[in-house]
């Protein structure tokens, strides 16, 4: 069940990185639509890491700690607190009030990736259009 859902999540995120890339194309980049789709974009991969975080510690894979103790509490304790993680994590705040331990470090990693590498993205692309244009 664990692997449908992580693939779907993929699924969703690459969907919406494709989305907004040929939004991109289509004309001029800083519209309102461009802005929301890169919102899209950024809330799909906190929403997709978030989730991942929550299958794993629900399945019994401890990969968070919260004042040094492996993350506990009901569903929806352990919904909200794997989302902060999730957005603190993309958004390279890194407050440490709850660390990656195990394989949560490797999945973490991967999301503080995307989190640099998403802002480079799109500078990258708009200034690759603004070129075009002139």
């Amino acid at each position: 069940m664990a692997i449908v859902v992580g693939t779907g999540i993929m699924f969703c995120l690459v969907m919406s990185i494709r989305t907004m890339f040929s939004a991109v194309k289509r004309g001029t980049f800083l519209t309102f639509e461009t802005v929301y789709l890169i919102a899209l974009v950024y809330a799909s991969f906190l929403l997709g890491f978030g989730v991942i975080y929550l299958i794993l510690t629900q399945y019994g894979f401890p990969i968070l700690a919260e004042s040094g103790r492996p993350l506990y509490g009901t569903y929806l304790e352990n919904l909200t607190t794997c989302l902060y993680f999730s957005a603190v994590t993309l958004f390279s705040v890194g407050y440490g009030d709850i660390t990656p331990f195990g394989i949560g470090r490797w999945i973490a990693i991967v999301q503080a990736m995307i989190g640099y590498i998403l802002p480079t993205v799109v500078v990258a692309k708009t200034m690759i259009d603004i070129e075009k244009k002139q």
